[in-house]
């Protein structure tokens, strides 16, 4: 490789489009707080043993060596090694049991960090990425009704982004418990397995999905097609979405006093609650969507897709659910529920199909020229006037011609170049000059004030 050559899958972006992203976090930093969720960071690395608790592979995983003495890499159980984290939830369960003693629960955490992930690298996909989390952990118990609060906020926050030209975004919801009583209901068993292939169905259609089931989760084809009847249910409220399954388990003989039975009702109710709950306050922002399936096995209730409208390719923007078996302390356990934002894929979204872009790079608003290096100490006293009253300055690095600082300046996107007075002429003032609509008046550091349309640094979409 080339020296100085992109590395696939790590992302660098240029200070343009580093404001993008540093917006993007801003505002959903602002979002989260506003909603009493907590900041918090964990660190980079965490035991094997924990990282594979996610059910993830260990082709997935960055493993480390020189944190530790392990020898051969071979010889060391991957248990055993240290990883980067490759995700947010897994290092939280672990933060959580670790500061139980100092945490008030529910404990309502916000968690903007970059995360490892060893996936193939593609557009939007990244192996070293930013993701967004909110999450609620319970001691012992967990009201469900977080499992409504949580996909409202992260609406909430897309909302806020459509200025920066996100589309309109959708929550899909379903519930492990509605998936897996019906699939007992047909005789089947490998519930994990049938949820893990269904979580395919977007990707390779009904079809396929339909031949591993029959082929990997010992269904039959009468079995897999009803499973597949099943992915296609949607409602917008509680009352259609339990007409609609109550006929689907008449159609495929699961009586509505077996156990099977009991335990999809517990997870529609709830599925039920939260689209009803929602359209309340959100009317439209979260559905219920029954092949949604996230085929991770530590998920025992409510799981959740986002979708933004007209994206189709982008997928899920946004992620999670409810996990009661993730964290625990001895008999002591800490239910959760979260959402997660791919937001390095997000920005490359915005940066590269919304055509988000920054007004300018610096976030200084005026740019002090400098006359000739023996008066640099006059205009460093002038940004730092200007800086004490929270106006944004910086200094000309050298003293060039005046053209090439004004150009300096408009390459940056700084709006305003202040002249010091000249002090050789007589009731000489300072001047400061728009070199946007080209205005130039006398000013005073102690108390000019930028107009705001040009004081700030902002993200626009283009038309």
């Amino acid at each position: 490789m080339a020296k100085g050559a992109s590395i696939s899958g790590f992302p660098e972006w240029l200070p343009s489009e580093r404001v993008v992203e540093q917006r993007v976090i801003d505002t959903l930093r602002e979002v989260f707080e506003l909603n009493g969720f907590i900041g918090i960071e964990t660190r980079a690395v965490e035991q094997g043993s924990s990282l594979l608790k996610k059910g993830e592979t260990s082709k997935e995983i960055y493993l480390l060596s020189r944190l530790q003495e392990v020898g051969h890499e071979s010889d060391t159980p991957i248990e055993d090694r240290l990883g980067l984290h490759f995700d947010l939830t897994v290092p939280l369960s672990r933060y959580v049991v670790e500061h139980s003693g100092d945490l008030a629960f529910p404990f309502k955490r916000w968690q903007i960090q970059k995360v490892w992930r060893g996936e193939r690298p593609q557009e939007g996909r990244f192996r070293e990425f930013v993701q967004a989390d909110i999450d609620v952990i319970g001691n012992g118990d967990l009201p469900d009704h977080y499992e409504v609060e949580l996909p409202l906020v992260m609406v909430s926050a897309l909302e806020r982004l459509r200025e920066f030209g996100l589309p309109k975004a959708t929550v899909h919801a379903n519930n492990r418990k509605l998936s897996e009583g019906f699939y007992r209901g047909l005789g089947l068993t490998d519930v994990e397995g049938v949820l893990r292939e269904i979580d395919k169905l977007d990707k390779i259609g009904a079809d396929e999905v339909a031949k591993l089931l029959v082929e990997g989760c010992g269904a039959d084809e009468n079995q897999a097609r009803a499973c597949l009847e099943l992915a296609e249910l949607t409602a917008a409220d509680g009352a259609e979405l339990s007409g609609k399954f109550d006929t689907l388990c008449e159609k495929h003989g699961i009586a509505n006093d077996s156990e099977a039975y009991v335990l999809a009702r517990q997870g529609l109710d709830t599925l039920a609650m939260i689209v009803d709950e929602a359209a309340r306050i959100r009317p439209g922002s979260v559905i219920a969507d029954l092949k949604i399936a996230r085929g991770l096995d530590y998920y025992t209730g409510s799981v959740y897709e986002t979708f933004l409208d007209g994206a189709a390719a982008l997928g899920s923007i946004c992620s999670g659910g409810r996990y009661d078996n993730l964290a625990s302390q001895g008999n002591r356990k800490y239910p959760g529920v979260g959402l997660s934002i791919g937001l390095s894929r997000l920005v490359s979204y915005m940066l590269h199909t919304a055509g988000a872009h920054a007004n300018r790079v610096s976030p200084a608003s005026v740019l002090v020229a400098v006359w000739n290096e023996e008066d640099r100490s006059a205009s460093n006293q002038i940004a730092n006037q200007l800086r004490a009253r929270g106006i944004a300055a910086d200094v000309a690095p050298t003293a060039a011609k005046l053209g090439k600082q004004i150009k300096y300046a408009d390459k940056l996107g700084i709006p305003y170049v202040w002249f010091p007075a000249d002090k050789s002429a007589q009731d000489a003032s300072d001047e400061v000059k728009n070199i946007i609509t080209g205005d130039q008046q006398t000013a005073d550091a102690q108390s000019w004030e930028p107009d705001t349309v040009y004081a700030q640094q902002t993200v626009t979409v283009e038309a």
